[in-house]
């Protein structure tokens, strides 16, 4: 599918005519994606209509169709919720309802229609398409609307963008919303779990998702929860005992919390609900524990948007509008979905029919059947989970006579400690003695290494940094000392969890085997760092964590200067040399500029900035906010940038200006950090113990090939190994990032949405494809 760069210059939407609606539950990241589909088609010059109050509003017409400007979607982004409304609508599930929707579009000459939603809105959308012609013509008859009318405006385009906090629709990792509804529920656990630690307490947690236990499973997931019921995996028969045995267990080996999460829809075995009450009930008859039970309810829903949700659905948004331009006659209305790290986009009714096949596997007792058809992402959740969760006796695990070592080297990253307690449990699962190197490879190298058990690491998902401590010393000067280590203390493997000089370690250990033989162990890299720099994945431990934070404090910036005259802010991110911070961040806060290394800039494109941003607010628009990466241009500083703006926009608006400095890598991680660091570190030990068993040999691990010291990385939709040694040749090292970076091609992206003109490549856009073709053996890198 290798084709040359596509533009959408020659994409006009000329006298098209576009509206969006929300409809069904709200969802946070829904105005983040109305934003989008406004900008991108006012941006191709196609005239956009707000749909107030959902198909409600599309039935009642008159001033529930409005058309939109450009500044009518200014400042929603951070909103929860949805600015458009949101209602249940009887009307339009009769013809007579349609009929109506259908006039008041044609009255407006609408027929493309993007509709955010969840299955139920979307089904009705495509039902609404497939009966457009005969409404026009029925409309006709009635005298309603002209022939002229009926020929012009024969067909009736859809996308669909799914927006629900639950995660419920197949064909997606993950829907909008469902990460800032986690951003909640986490918040919720952290605190709980500072209150019960002082009292030896037992929550039960009840969670949102009558059909769908994806928050439930991923938040028990992310806070290392004792016990998880959900309507997928109803527990066997008899789990009450199974339960309370394990929680007096926990109790014994002095865990004075007890963190059971239950989804609003768990069901046993025989169907019938389980209930946080019952749950609550069973524990306090059968153990005493002082138990009490939360239910979280409506909070799930609100708050801000977290950054991937706006980034989501800002993605989503284009992409909807771009597939509407495109849309012909023929082609089937479609959902923008995501996969892995990529938009695609999916026949809407292939999804519909698949997440109804999940209920139907559920009501009929076939549970096996509906967490598979859930799809990748929620198998390996729940796969995790059932690995971590509960220790099996000793006398049941197998002795592998492996001892493995795990380090963190580089900077300290949100999600670190989530990725260590998961190679710790997972490790000794597979019957190997795990062993914590303190501070490094400077610490390793001074035999501060300990063997650590599965107690040790209970409650690290929540805690930022790194407990184990890390420090920046590369292993070079150290060699000969830490083969000392490995030999001393039989080590016959190593998971290195660090940034850009984990990888360059593991590469300086790949590279002195010739010298040293104690390095022909298998060395598995997991890339944890803010900065989101290391050659060969996408996504970075930490990164999301920082971007959070990033996000917030722009968030609270443009906050501080509501009721003042215009002002500019001017913002310093992290990241070295690699912009995917401020580039990132600026696409999710809103920004009107990010200043990075990897787009050269001068003084030009500077005044340009200035100029564009001038214009902008002499319209209704009251602030400005300006990204700037550390190290983007020497010359160009943030003190340079500060007084040019503000020499260049004395009398229209003012600046401030701000570094963010390390407030980015501090703050509990995020519930995309602690899933993908458990996930991926479980995977990690997974090979570690494969590559011990195939290097084996007359009692020694020998590993001397390049694909045993691996860096595992997400790529575009799947988890990869992919050798150290491979991934020198895609590496800038005197700036520390790789030579190519994905990101790069969502720039235009974030230009588009602060009205500047440019070009985006849309070679990866417009494949249709089908839900069966969806790499079944991919490892999502979704949460």
């Amino acid at each position: 599918m290798d084709h040359q760069p596509k533009f959408f210059e020659n994409l006009s939407g000329a006298g098209k005519a576009i509206a969006v609606l929300t409809s069904g539950g709200d969802a946070q990241g829904m105005n983040a994606a109305v934003r989008a589909v406004v900008r991108m088609g006012i941006y191709v010059n196609a005239k956009v209509y707000f749909i107030y109050e959902g198909y409600q509003g599309m039935v009642d017409g008159g001033d529930n169709i409005v058309e939109v400007s450009w500044e009518s979607v200014s400042s929603i982004l951070q909103v929860g919720g949805t600015v458009i409304g949101s209602a249940r609508c009887k009307s339009f599930r009769t013809r007579e309802g349609r009929l109506q929707a259908a006039c008041n579009l044609v009255q407006r000459g609408i027929t493309n229609l993007c509709v955010i939603g969840g299955d139920g809105s979307l089904t009705g959308a495509n039902l609404f398409r497939e009966e457009w012609s005969g409404l026009l013509e029925e409309l006709a008859q009635k005298g309603k609307i002209d022939a002229e009318a009926v020929k012009k405006y024969a067909y009736l385009n859809i996308v669909g963008m799914v927006g629900s906090i639950d995660n419920d629709f197949c064909g997606t990792d993950m829907t909008i919303g469902t990460d800032s509804a986690l951003h909640r529920i986490i918040e919720v656990v952290d605190a709980i779990m500072t209150t019960a630690q002082s009292h030896q307490r037992t929550f039960v947690l009840e969670v949102m998702g009558r059909h769908c236990g994806y928050l439930a499973l991923v938040s028990a997931l992310a806070c290392g929860a004792d016990w998880v019921f959900i309507p997928e995996y109803p527990p066997e028969e008899g789990w009450e005992d199974t339960m309370c045995v394990k929680l007096s267990e926990n109790r014994a080996r002095k865990k004075r919390l007890n963190i059971i999460i239950v989804a609003e829809g768990a069901i046993d075995c025989h169907n019938k609900p389980i209930t946080s009450e019952k749950v609550k009930e069973l524990v306090v008859q059968r153990l005493g524990f002082d138990t009490r039970v939360t239910i979280l309810g409506h909070v799930q829903r609100g708050g801000t948007p977290s950054a991937f949700d706006r980034i989501l659905a800002s993605r989503m948004g284009v992409e909807a509008v771009l597939a509407l331009l495109e849309a012909t006659p023929d082609t089937p209305a479609c959902v923008v979905s995501l996969s892995g790290n990529q938009a695609v986009r999916l026949p809407l009714m292939e999804c519909v029919q698949m997440t109804q096949e999940v209920q139907k596997a559920m009501d009929e007792g076939r549970f096996l059947e509906a967490v598979r058809l859930r799809g990748r992402s929620f198998e390996n959740n729940l796969n995790t989970y059932k690995l971590l969760s509960h220790k099996k006796p000793d006398a049941e695990l197998p002795k592998s006579n492996f001892n493995v070592a795990v380090l963190n080297v580089g900077a300290p990253a949100a999600g670190m400690n989530a990725a260590v307690r998961a190679a710790v449990r997972v490790g000794m699962t597979e019957g190997h003695k795990i062993f914590a190197v303190i501070d490094g490879f400077e610490g390793f190298a001074r035999g501060k290494i300990k063997e650590i058990s599965w107690g040790d690491v209970g409650g690290w998902t929540g805690q930022g940094g790194s407990i184990l401590g890390t420090k920046r010393t590369l292993p070079a000067k150290y060699l000969e000392k830490i083969a000392d280590q490995m030999r001393t203390n039989n080590i016959n493997a190593l998971m290195v969890i660090g940034g850009f000089e984990a990888f360059e370690s593991c590469l300086q250990l790949y590279e002195a085997r010739a010298s040293f033989e104690e390095f022909s162990v298998p060395i598995c890299v997991l890339p944890a760092t803010i900065s989101n720099n290391v050659p060969g994945t996408d996504y970075s431990l930490g990164a999301d964590t920082a971007l959070n934070a990033i996000v917030e404090t722009c968030d609270r910036i443009k906050q501080s200067a509501s009721g003042t005259k215009r002002r500019v802010f001017i913002i310093e991110t992290m990241g070295g040399y690699c912009g995917y911070l401020a580039n990132m961040g600026a696409l999710a806060a809103g920004a009107d500029a990010a200043y990075i290394f990897e787009e050269q800039f001068d003084i030009r494109e500077l005044q340009a900035n200035v100029e564009h941003l001038t214009e902008k607010m002499k319209t209704s628009i009251q602030r400005g906010l300006v990204l700037r990466n550390e190290n983007c241009n020497e010359n160009y500083t943030t003190d340079f940038i500060y007084q040019l703006y503000s020499e260049e926009g004395k009398g229209v608006f003012d600046c401030r200006k701000n570094v963010l400095g390390h407030m980015q890598q501090g703050g509990a991680p995020s519930p995309f950090d602690r899933n993908f660091g458990t996930k991926i570190s479980a995977k990690a030990m997974q090979w570690i113990s494969k590559k011990l068993k195939e290097t084996y040999r007359k009692g020694k691990v020998f590993a001397n090939t390049d694909d045993s010291v691996c860096l595992l990385g997400m790529r575009r939709r799947n988890l990869v190994f992919q050798p150290v040694a491979e991934l020198k040749s895609e590496t800038d090292f005197v700036h520390r990032i790789p030579k190519e970076q994905w990101w790069l091609k969502l720039r235009p992206l974030m230009k588009i949405l602060a009205k500047y003109k440019t070009s985006y490549d849309v070679s990866d856009s417009g494949q249709l494809e089908h839900v069966a073709m969806l790499p079944k053996e991919a490892e999502s890198g979704a949460i």
